[in-house]
C-alpha cells in the first residue's frame, strides 16, 4: 500500500496537493489528528486491497506538539507499513499574499496573533516532521500545474498515468462555439460535399465522402499543419499539468439534426514524445482518420496513429452528441 503522510506550512498548498493526489487515485483525508493515524492505517489494511493509495494531510490545526506524531509515525514502523512523508513549504512573502487573497485566518492568528509572528511560530514548530519527511517541496514559485507535475512525478516516478484527456469535436457554427473548447479550428475553407449530389446523404465515414475532401491539396496541407501544431503542443500542456484538452472543429451545417461527433482520447503519457520536455518532433502524434459531420467536412484531427506515440492511450467509440 501507498501511504503519504502530507504535511507543511499553511497556504504551502497542500490542500492542493491532496487534491492532485486523489486525482490519481489515492483515497486522501485532510486535517487528519497525529494520534490517529495508527488506527486509520490498520482499518486501511484491513480492508485488504480496497485502499491500495492513501494519502492524509496532518499540520497544526490537528496538533501544536508533534511528538504525538512522532509516537504514530513509530507504530506505522511497528507494523511494516512503509510510508513516505511530503512537507510543503513557501517563502512567508509568499504565504502572507496568498492568506491575504483568500482572506483567511492562518490557524495560529485566532487567538489574535499577528500574521508574521503566526508564520514564523508555525515553521518553528514543523521544524521536526520537516527533517524527517522524505521530500520537501518549496511552491514559492510554483504554478497550480507545476505543482501538479511534482506531486505525479513524486508518486508515479513521472509516468503521468491517466494525466490529460483530449476530447475531440465537429461542430457547426450556426449552433455555436462548444463552450467548454481549449483550440477552435474553423475548417469552412475546405470544400463541401454536401452540395454534391450523389454525396449528399453520406457522412465523413463513408469512403466515397472522405475521397472527395482529400482529394484537395488544401485539405492535405491543412492536415500538415494541424499535425504539426498538436504535436508541439500536446506535450507542453501535459507538462504544464493540465488534465482535460477539448479540441473542436467547425464546419458549416446545412441539417438540422446534424450537430457534430466527438471522439474522446485518454493520454497516459509516460512515454508521450516530448514529454520529458524536449519535443520529439521526428515522430507524429497526429491522425489520418477524418470525421465528417452529415453535410460538411469537420476534420477530427486525431486518430490511431496519434494514439499509437503514447503507450498508454486509447480511443472511445466516436458517438453522436
Amino acid at each position: 500500500m501507498q501511504f503519504i503522510i502530507v504535511s507543511g506550512l499553511s497556504g504551502a498548498g497542500k490542500s492542493k496537493a491532496a487534491s492532485n493526489l486523489e486525482d490519481l487515485g489515492f483515497y486522501c483525508v485532510d486535517n487528519m489528528p497525529s494520534e490517529m493515524i495508527p488506527q486509520f492505517a490498520r482499518l486501511c489494511l484491513a480492508t485488504k486491497g480496497r485502499y491500495e493509495k492513501v494519502a492524509l494531510v496532518t499540520d497544526v490545526r490537528g496538533s501544536l506538539s508533534f511528538d504525538v506524531l512522532f509516537q504514530s509515525l513509530d507504530e506505522l514502523d511497528k507494523m511494516g507499513l512503509r510510508y513516505s512523508i511530503v512537507f510543503m513549504e513557501a517563502n512567508t512573502e509568499v504565504l502572507v499574499k496568498r492568506f491575504k487573497e483568500t482572506r483567511r485566518l492562518h490557524p495560529l492568528m485566532r487567538d489574535g496573533t499577528p500574521m508574521l509572528e503566526a508564520l514564523e511560530r508555525e515553521r518553528s514548530l514543523l521544524e521536526p516532521i520537516r527533517n524527517r519527511a522524505n521530500v520537501i517541496l518549496d511552491t514559492s514559485r510554483l504554478s497550480t500545474g507545476a505543482l501538479r507535475g511534482k506531486i505525479i512525478d513524486m508518486v508515479a516516478g513521472g509516468v503521468r498515468e491517466r494525466a490529460m484527456t483530449v476530447n475531440v469535436l465537429s461542430f457547426g457554427f450556426k449552433y455555436g462555439i462548444p463552450l467548454d473548447a481549449d483550440l477552435v479550428f474553423d475548417v469552412r475553407f475546405l470544400p463541401n460535399p454536401y452540395y454534391i449530389p450523389e454525396l449528399r446523404d453520406g457522412t465523413g465515414l463513408d469512403e466515397d465522402v472522405r475521397n472527395f475532401v482529400f482529394q484537395y491539396q488544401a485539405t492535405k496541407d491543412f492536415v500538415e499543419k494541424l499535425e504539426d501544431l498538436i504535436n508541439f503542443t500536446l506535450p507542453q500542456y501535459l507538462e504544464e499539468g493540465k488534465t482535460e484538452l477539448v479540441i473542436a472543429i467547425g464546419c458549416t451545417v446545412t441539417v438540422e439534426s446534424d450537430k457534430g461527433a466527438e471522439m474522446t482520447c485518454r493520454i497516459s503519457p509516460g512515454s508521450i514524445p516530448g514529454s520529458d520536455r524536449t519535443p520529439n518532433r521526428s515522430k507524429s502524434i497526429m491522425p489520418e482518420i477524418m470525421i465528417f459531420t452529415k453535410s460538411a467536412p469537420a476534420l477530427l484531427c486525431f486518430s490511431t496513429r496519434a494514439v499509437n506515440s503514447f503507450r498508454s492511450a486509447y480511443f472511445s467509440p466516436i458517438k453522436a452528441p
